[in-house]
This record gives C-alpha cells, structure tokens and sequence, in this order.
C-alpha cells in the first residue's frame, strides 16, 4: 500500500535539471512526477530521474539544492529519515525521529532556551536546525506533522549553511503541493491520555496554469508522557501552501508554517553526587501550574528559473517569528548534603524560572546551479549569496519563597504558592551575509573533485539589563552590559571521489567552520548567574577529516555507508585561570570515530533502517582549570546502535521494531563528574491494511519498560518515557 505522499514536484524537477546527461538511469514512481522530470541532456537524450519509491526508507537524491549529486556520490555521511519511516515510528516529535540517527544524542532544554537539542558526532547542534535549507532559530519543540524527510548532514558544514555547523546540521524538508489531487491523514489514540489527528490535503488548481497546486497540513496533539507524573503536552499546527508553474521553466511557491504548544515542561531529576538522583521515575518536582508556550510562524516564498536545461536561479525569502513564555522548575540538592547523604534524607530546593522571549529571523538566499562542459571536463557549479536579520529578545524571571520538596517523594503536584521578580533583559541583533561557491569537477566516470568557498560576515549588537535580587528591593537596574562585534570568518571545504563501480564511491574530504560567540544570539553561559564568559572572544574554528566509501547493494535497493572522521575545535574556550568567570581560546577538542549506516530492502518485503557510531571524544588541551586533557566530551557516547525494520507478510500484515542503544554519557567533565549510564531499549510495531485507502497500525515505544536516562544537562537530567502504545487510524483517498 503506498501511504507516502511522494516528493514535491518542483523539488525534482530543479534535481532532473542538475542531473541530466549524468550517469543516473533510474525509474519514476509517480505519473505526474514522470511527466515533469523527464528532460533532455546536453546530446539531446530523454533522461528520467528517480524519485524515492514512496513506500522506501532508501532515499536516492539528496532534498538540499545545493548537493548536485546523488547521496552515492556525494562525499559526506548523510543519514536521512524519509517520511515512510516517519510514519512507521509514527514519530510525534523530531527528537523520535532523530533517536534512529547514531551519531545524535540528545540534551535537555534550559532556561535560556527550550525545544529540540541535539548533539551532532559529540559536538552540540541546537543552532544548527533548519528547514528547507534556511536557519531555524526558534526554541520550540518541533512536530514532523510537515515534514518530507529529515537529512542528517554530518561534519562542519559552514560552506552551505554559514556558522555552527561543528558535528554537523539537520535539514527538515517540508512537504509541498502536487499536482495529483489526494487526502490523507491520521487519527490517533494512545497510553497516558494521548489524542492526536493529522490531514494532509493536496489539490490541483486549475484557473491559475499549468503546474499550479495547493497543500495544506494539520495537526492536534494532546497527551500526558508514560511514567513522568505532572508533564503534560498540547499542541496544534498547520501549514498552508501554494505552487505555480510545477513542471515548467518558471516555479513559485508560497508556504506558511505555524505550530503553537501549551506543555507542562520536564526537567526531570536533581544528580546525586554525580550520577542521576536514584528515586521512582514517576517523581515530578515541579508545581501544577509550571507551563512552556511556544510559537512558531514562519513564511517563505521559493522562486526558480531555468534560463538554460542546465541553469538554475533559485530565490528564497523568509520572515519567521518565534515566541516563547515560561514558568519552570528545576530541583537541585542543597548545598549541605555530601556522600553518603541517603535520599529519604534530602529535601531538595526547588528554583523556580520564568519569563518570556521574542525571536526573529528574516533572510534572502539566493542561488545559482549549473553545468558547464569543458572538453574531457564537466563543472557541476553551485554559487551564491545571503543577507539577513536575525533577533532574540529575551525576559528572565526568578521565583521567590519557593518551597522545597522530598527527593524521595515530592508527592503530588501542587499550584505554585510564591511569587517571581525580573531578572535579566536582554536584545540581541545580528546582521549576517554570506557568499559562496562549490564546484563539483567530473574527470570521465569514475574522478571528481569538489571545492568549496564561502565568506561570512556576522556583525553583533548585544544589550542587556540586570536587576536587584531579594533581600535588596527588586526592580532597580544593578548592571548593564553594550556589546558590538563584527567577526568575518572564510569557510572551505575539499574532497576527492573515486567511483569504481557506478553503483559505489570511495572519497576523502576535508571541511571548516566557525562558531561565533554569540552564534546562539545571546552572550550568556549561564542561566542562574548570567555570566557572558565569551564576550569578548573571536570565533571558535572547526576541521574535519573524513574518508569513507557507499555502495547501493541488491541491484540498488540498499544504500549502505562506511566513514571514518576526525572532528576538531581547535580555539575551544576554556575557563581563564587570570580573570575569573571569563574564557579563553586555549582549548584544543578532539572526536575521532567511525560510522556504518544502512537503510533500504533487503528484499521486496524487507526494509532496514539503522547504524552504528564509535565517538571517540576528549578533551585535548585545555586551562589549568578547565576539564583535563583526556577527559570525555559531554554528551557523547562511546558506542551507539540503532536499527529499524519492518517485513511484510504475504496477507498483507507488516510487523516491525528494532533496538537502541546508547553508551555511558557524562552531562558535565569538570569536578563533580556526573555520568549516565548506559541503555538499551526497543520499539514495535504492527500495521495491517482494513481496505485501499485505510490501514491500522500499532506502535508499542519501550517494550520492555526501562527505566533509562534520556536527555541530559550538567544541573539536571530528565528520564526517558515508560512503555507506552500508539494505535493510529491512517486514511488516503
């Protein structure tokens, strides 16, 4: 049954244009798609493009403009979770769908920010989410409810996406319209009071042309987590769009994307003298009342050209706004007790943080792909240039006359009895521009060479106010903190493929990037003592060295992935032993690690996802007192394993599930240590077609129940969901 909804027409047709007259020969699973992707070649051959079956985790094509290549030939691992694997997990959230990813851990929100935080091969990627190929810079949790794929770029990559970009970056492709009319969508009942509905609507519209669609995606999601007592999540999106011109010369598409929550946030358990507090899982330190909003609106309107078969002007605008309101807890153990100190004995303080914060992001790409043929030569050629606007514009609060509660049993939540003062303001606005070049030089079939270029500019105004603290009155302005900063900073990137077969390539690469101080658009480092450790400091500068070798096996079927790389911060800010409460640039952090990835059928009833990760992660130099030389990176474990698989049955039954698992982690390397420890959990599920258009699928998270520690941060760790179970009513007509 095919219950995907396929790849955007205007997508491929942009890749068909860049990938004619190459060696590809692939089939189109979907008639309209056909229509538009068959093109013709610098000899005058009719080239068809393949699309991604739509019931296949093998993606073929990479969804990013600016990879001119297949995902074969492109030198980087790239681990990409496609919407039919979406959909079998029946993933929720983008943290679901990035635990099949090995190289990503994930750590907990802050005070300063909330929302998804992943780490990328040990190195931390919060600010390196976007979507559709422009930064993401809101603090929300994100809901795949929109979303086409999701593409794991891995190692620096500042020469496509500008700064960040240290362990890699995570591409969300949204979906677009089609020119096949369909509706589809999802109702979804489950453990812990979950409720959630889903409609996917795409039609045809005929008095605007030729290629003109419209597409909308809706989603309402409500429910309680397994085991966590007092968390609670609510949230509904939609995301309208329309194209003009599908399959022709000239595309447009205008799409708008919101999503609003209303959860009750987690922040888990205190450590216990460096490991997680040992009490029930079910222990909730917070109060009824505590609450995260979010909101995220963003816009875009996409404009392609082909002034040529091979050339390719691509416009993208974007004005997105993001908010968030706050009232959290977080518990910590007081300051007297010391080992052997035993649980039932602590009552732990309860700090209580609020406020309120204001991001926006307004940005103009523009790109050039083409093709240029010299002799025994041909140039794939990529070029461009952005300018934008980016803004945060936080509020910190602080709780007064906060109870404390029993580390053993807190007991039930309760509405928060005290009151909150100001804190801390903050304005932080950046004006950012950047332009680059990659060129892809084919030598016959079987050598390329790629190099790469890219200039960024980030120029910094930071303002920010402190308020008094109890006992003294609240309210008056004790400090005050103006902050101007312009960095500029070369990005580049080289590497070298060699195709032995057409089906397989073995490359090496070599990449930067740079981590400007206040890459996250703030200057705090801080959330309880608002220090600005990295005001005054240059760019931290990133290397990767990776070499690797992919194979499509079982006449294409299954995309298979070998790589080993060496990631390196070689400036990493360090505590300054002169001057204290401020950083400096002495710091030398190392990941070196090997990476095996698969995804595809094993056979035509078969399907396989999942891979494996050696992070070999430490501290090389560092201060006198920063962490010492060999101590392990936070958050990044020494082995991690994913797999996921389905098989289905001659009656029409698919049953699927896979294991997880992921080593010891230390949330913090400098005294006291504080260690997760390592875990293993599985996943199920079971689906089976009721008639043409409708299915029911069953999803069982955690099988066996265990009690593990999921996302960490150095002042708190939060556990992992129980057993919970998802059954899910999918519908397409």
């Amino acid at each position: 049954m095919n219950w995907d909804s396929g790849v955007a027409a205007a997508a491929l047709s942009l890749r068909a244009r860049l990938l004619a007259g190459s060696a590809i020969s692939l089939v189109i699973v979907t008639p309209v798609l056909a229509q538009s992707n068959a093109v013709a070649s610098a000899a005058g051959e009719q080239v068809l493009i393949q699309a991604p079956a739509p019931s296949d985790y093998k993606v073929d094509l990479p969804m990013l403009d600016k990879l001119t290549e297949p995902l074969v030939n492109t030198p980087q691992s790239i681990d990409t979770i496609s919407q039919q694997e979406l959909q079998d997990r029946a993933a929720t959230n983008l943290n679901d769908a990035l635990r099949n990813v090995p190289s990503i851990t994930l750590g907990a929100g802050e005070f300063m920010w909330q929302g998804n935080n992943p780490s990328i091969r040990g190195f931390a990627g919060r600010t390196d989410l976007f979507l559709d190929g422009m930064r993401d810079i809101g603090s929300y949790y994100r809901d795949p409810f929109d979303l086409q794929d999701i593409e794991v770029l891995e190692g620096p990559s500042s020469i496509l996406f500008g700064r960040g970009s240290t362990g890699g970056v995570i591409n969300q492709v949204s979906k677009m319209p089609q020119t096949d009319p369909f509706l589809q969508g999802t109702v979804a009942v489950g453990t812990d009071l979950t409720r959630r509905a889903t409609a996917d609507i795409d039609q045809p519209l005929v008095g605007l042309g030729q290629g003109a669609a419209f597409r909308v995606d809706l989603m309402g999601d409500q429910g309680d987590v397994a085991e966590r007592d007092g968390t609670k999540v609510s949230r509904y999106g939609f995301a309208p769009s329309v194209a003009l011109g599908l399959g022709t010369g000239t595309r447009a598409i205008f799409s708008y994307f919101h999503q609003s929550a209303n959860d009750v946030p987690d922040y888990g358990f205190p450590w216990y003298f460096g490991r997680p507090a040992p009490v029930p899982r079910q222990n909730f330190y917070g109060f009824s009342d505590d609450y995260l909003d979010t909101s995220a609106d963003i816009g875009t309107i996409t404009v392609e050209h082909d002034f040529a078969p091979n050339l390719t002007l691509r416009d993208q605008l974007r004005d997105a706004d993001y908010t968030r309101m706050e009232r959290l807890t977080q518990a910590t153990l007081p300051g007297l007790a010391t080992p052997p100190t035993p649980v039932a004995g602590i009552a732990v303080n309860r700090a209580v943080y609020g406020g309120h914060s204001q991001e926006q992001f307004v940005e103009n790409q523009l790109d050039v792909i083409g093709k240029i043929n010299f002799g025994f030569v041909q140039q794939d050629l990529v070029a461009g240039g952005e300018i934008g606007r980016e803004r945060s514009a936080p509020e910190f609060d602080d709780g007064a006359n906060v109870p404390t509660a029993s580390l053993l049993d807190p007991g039930k939540p309760l509405p928060y009895p005290g009151g909150m003062f100001e804190r801390f303001h903050a304005d932080t606005r950046a004006n950012t521009a950047g332009v680059y070049a990659e060129d892809t030089l084919k030598f016959g079939s079987q050598w390329q060479v790629i190099l790469g270029w890219r200039w960024d500019v980030f120029d910094l105004k930071y303002r920010s106010q402190a308020f008094s603290v109890p006992p003294a009155p609240t309210g008056n302005i004790v400090a005050t903190n103006n902050q101007n900063r312009d960095d500029e900073a070369p990005s580049y990137r080289a590497a070298v493929v060699y195709k032995p077969a057409e089906n397989g390539s073995i490359y090496v690469m070599y990449g930067t990037s740079f981590d400007p101080s206040a890459e996250a658009l703030s200057l705090l480092t801080n959330a309880e003592t608002f220090q600005v450790s990295n005001e005054f400091l240059a760019p931290e500068k990133n290397r990767s060295y990776e070499a690797g070798t992919k194979w499509e096996l079982l006449n294409n079927r299954l995309s298979t992935s070998l790589a080993v790389f060496r990631l390196e911060t070689s400036n990493a800010p360090v505590p300054d032993p002169n001057n204290t409460g401020f950083n400096i640039l002495d710091g030398l952090e190392r990941v070196d690690g090997v990476e095996l990835l698969a995804e595809g059928r094993l056979t035509d009833n078969w399907q396989i996802s999942g891979g494996y990760d050696y992070l070999d992660g430490k501290v090389v130099r560092s201060s006198a007192i920063g962490a010492a030389p060999g101590s392990p990176l936070t958050n990044t474990p020494t082995n991690s394993f994913t797999v996921w698989t389905t098989y289905e049955l001659p009656f029409g039954l698919v049953i699927g599930g896979g294991p997880h698992y992921l080593g010891a982690r230390v949330a913090q390397n400098t005294k006291p240590i504080e260690t997760a420890p390592s875990y293993w959990t599985f996943d199920a599920m079971a689906k089976y077609p009721l008639s043409a258009n409708m299915a029911l699928q069953l999803n069982v998270y955690n099988l066996t129940d265990t009690y593990y520690f999921d996302q960490l941060h150095p002042h708190f760790v939060i556990p992992g969901a129980g057993r919970s179970a998802l059954l899910t009513l999918e519908f397409r007509y």
